[in-house]
């Protein structure tokens, strides 16, 4: 949260310290959205759209700020394993976060 300052206006009531317990369950969420976006791939849409919903309306979150979870994520798969991070997968990763981050922004629209 420290490179995205801005971040901190949602979570005003986390212990935002590295390694909190409430940071951690709220990556933990993250994580599972992920995936669930993973295995519904073919309808990503259909898969988020709660969590859209969710977002847009009750959070009202920055739409902007779901670029910079994609960001975070990508990072986080390099740091985390530099060598599997070939330029095709790079390219995969950032594709299928470009995705996950425009499904998570339609109910702006």
């Amino acid at each position: 949260m420290n490179d995205y300052p801005q971040a901190k206006t949602y979570f005003p009531h986390f212990d935002l310290h590295p390694g909190s317990a409430q940071l951690r369950a709220h990556g933990s969420k993250v994580a599972a959205a992920v995936g669930e976006a993973v295995k519904s791939i073919d309808n990503v849409s259909a898969a988020l759209s709660k969590l859209s919903e969710l977002h847009a309306y009750v959070l009202r979150v920055d739409p902007v700020n779901f670029k910079f979870l994609s960001h975070c994520l990508l990072v986080t798969v390099a740091s985390h394993f530099p060598a599997d991070l070939t330029a095709e997968a790079h390219a995969a990763w950032d594709k299928f976060l470009t995705l996950v981050s425009s499904v998570l922004t339609e109910k702006y629209r």
